[in-house]
């Protein structure tokens, strides 16, 4: 068992949060998390993140910035309750399309439902399979979205090369992800918040404290923002940046298709 992240090399492929694991056990493990929470999946980030993750996501739209105009197609990949999606097509003033791509069906029920409520239908749809084999024709999509999903990806480099196929030349990859926090002081206050507090809260408020350790050590584990963005850079993409959210507690990370 180890604490340590993983860096640029890889390793998440047989990390599920402190243990170690067989690269075929991972996702199967990862899954049943997402089953169990998934009727919570919003009261999740709000633990994790202290409600911040509305405004880190705000960010991340913004920074795509959609076009107003008809035919711009987002594929958010790990969204299955659709937040991300929802976001970019009201900021395209309904006119862009989404595809929410999860490969939990659990997720996928919650999204579909909340896109009937938000009269939305029409503009997102919801497919179930798999980031690391995406099921969509080379050059696709405009951009492509994945928040607080990467990290539980058994082969990140995998979903990133399919990122790349899937979007048109001059498309966007934005990830948004827990990160490490570049402020000791913060750090301190962080871990304890995280290892202390958050399962007891999650038994509390969901009667079920163990998805949420895994999903505190798996940010643990995830690689920092100097190794992620050169894993996006291995998988072809170019510009690539972040930027930081709350002292590096989040990253937003952002490559291009050239």
């Amino acid at each position: 068992m180890s604490d340590e992240r993983t860096t640029a090399a890889g390793g998440m492929e047989t990390s599920y949060g402190f243990r170690s694991v067989g690269e075929a056990e991972k996702q199967g493990l990862v899954d049943q998390v997402f089953h169990r929470v998934a009727d919570r999946y919003d009261v999740m980030n709000d633990l994790m993140s202290a409600g911040l993750h509305r405004l880190w996501k705000d960010g991340m739209v913004a920074w795509l910035n959609p076009p107003k105009r008809p035919g711009f197609r987002l594929l958010d990949v790990a969204g299955g309750t659709g937040d991300i999606a929802f976001r970019v097509v009201e900021a395209s003033g309904r006119n862009a399309h989404a595809t929410v791509l999860d490969i939990n069906g659990s997720m996928l029920g919650v999204g579909r439902e909340r896109a009937a409520k938000r009269g939305l239908a029409g503009n997102v749809d919801f497919v179930e399979a798999n980031a690391e084999e995406l099921p969509f024709e080379d050059a696709s999509f405009d951009a492509y979205t994945i928040a607080f999903g990467i990290r539980n990806v058994p082969h990140i480099d995998r979903a990133l090369a399919e990122a790349y196929r899937v979007l048109k030349p001059g498309g966007r990859f934005l990830c948004l992800e827990f990160s490490e926090v570049d402020m000791p002081f913060l750090e301190k206050v962080y871990e304890r918040w995280s290892f202390d507090v958050i399962p007891h809260i999650g038994r509390a408020v969901t009667g079920d404290g163990e998805p949420y350790r895994y999903l505190v050590e798996s940010i643990r584990k995830f690689p920092n923002q100097h190794n992620f963005a050169a894993m996006i850079r291995a998988a072809g993409f170019g510009r690539v940046a972040w930027r930081d959210y709350s002292g590096g507690i989040a990253a937003l990370h952002s490559g291009w298709k050239l």
